[in-house]
């Protein structure tokens, strides 16, 4: 008699799931948020005596307790979408940008660099339109440089352009010396000050109303262009294949460079909006490590830019609300930032709920002849 050695099934097995519908993805996301609050009402037990309730309505009062808090939070919101934008092109090619806080920054260097030694020789109008385009030319070679290194010679251009970073930073440095204001201050303080000169204009009475409108307006420009255009195309199989793009007749090298030149000029505006439309001065900290979270933004989203919309509202909501837990309750900023953590880590989580389901092993046995 032979003996057939019988086979068990693990009791738990991953499979892959179909490509889920949109609602459901969405039921997924919302219960994760609903567990990470909770495992966030959990933390503020444990650590301390308030109410979660009162934290939650906290955070809440934050960003929509005031018209003044309301529209700082979408100015923050649209800056953050904005460099989100920027990253997007290259990461769906495959094209690992590590340097938009270095290309927004310079973009915003040269923005503070046309207000200050153009402020008082052109009208206004002009002087602004001067700015968008330096600072997108600024943004574009400052992000070609590791492309066409990653085009000729196939060098790492993760580690280019996080290089590139430090180096604007000690360029904005170096300005800030020449541009004091006060001398010995090392800050270059409110530029054109009284003129307002290159700062972009109030509209209704509200000063980031236009911010947010640029940023709209590239948010759908973006999205046509990834999703409908022949660029947009041959960016999608180049991220799949460069072989297979190159076996199609796609010139993989132009397009490596025609993406990041895009990337590029978007940091620019970025850093032009920063400058003028909300800062009105130059730092260091101008970008805020932005250009890192905007990483995140895009891959939570799967580089559809409405999504980012979304992603980039709750990524700000979390911060600003954790900033006012800290004020209000005078909780130590870093449980602030463990709340924040713990949401953003249940959305992450979420995603493998998406794309995979657990089976567990049936219990029902079947019969032997």
């Amino acid at each position: 008699m032979n003996n057939v050695k019988k086979r068990k099934d693990p009791l738990i097995r991953i499979s892959k799931r179909d490509v889920p519908v949109w609602w459901k993805s969405l039921i997924i996301r919302v219960v994760a948020v609903a567990f990470a609050l909770v495992a966030c009402a959990g933390l503020i037990v444990i650590i301390s005596d308030y109410n979660p309730l009162d934290v939650f309505k906290t955070m809440i009062e934050g960003n929509f307790g005031t018209e003044r808090k309301i529209w700082n939070l979408l100015q923050n919101t649209a800056l953050l979408l904005c460099i989100s934008l920027a990253v997007t092109p290259a990461f769906k090619m495959k094209f690992w940008n590590l340097g938009a806080e270095g290309q927004a920054l310079i973009g915003a260097l040269s923005t503070a660099a046309c207000m200050i030694y153009l402020g008082d020789k052109l009208p206004s109008p002009v002087l602004i339109l001067v700015m968008l385009v330096v600072s997108i030319l600024s943004g574009m070679i400052w992000a070609v440089l590791p492309a066409i290194f990653k085009a000729k010679f196939n060098t790492n251009e993760s580690l280019f352009t996080l290089m590139m970073n430090y180096v604007a930073t000690q360029l904005v440095l170096y300005c800030i010396t020449f541009w004091e204001n006060p001398k010995g201050s090392n800050t270059v303080g409110i530029i054109n000050f009284d003129s307002e000169s290159g700062w972009l204009p109030a509209l209704f009475d509200q000063k980031y109303l236009l911010n947010i409108l640029i940023v709209t307006v590239i948010t759908v420009i973006m999205y046509i262009y990834l999703k409908y255009s022949k660029h947009g195309y041959e960016i999608s199989v180049v991220g799949e294949s460069e072989n297979t793009a190159r076996y199609i007749g796609i010139n993989v090298k132009k397009v490596i460079i025609r993406t990041v030149l895009v990337s590029g000029a978007v940091c620019g505006i970025t850093g032009f909006l920063l400058v003028s439309g909300t800062h009105h001065t130059i730092t260091a900290d101008t970008v805020g490590g932005q250009g890192f979270t905007a990483i995140m933004v895009s891959w939570l989203a799967k580089f559809n830019p409405f999504v980012m919309a979304g992603v980039s509202f709750l990524i700000t909501f979390l911060e600003r609300g954790a900033g006012e837990i800290a004020t209000i309750l005078r909780l130590n900023q870093s449980v602030a930032a463990i709340m924040q953590g713990i949401i953003l880590f249940f959305i992450i989580g979420s995603d493998f709920f998406i794309n995979y389901k657990i089976n567990f092993r049936s219990s029902k046995k079947e019969g032997h002849k």
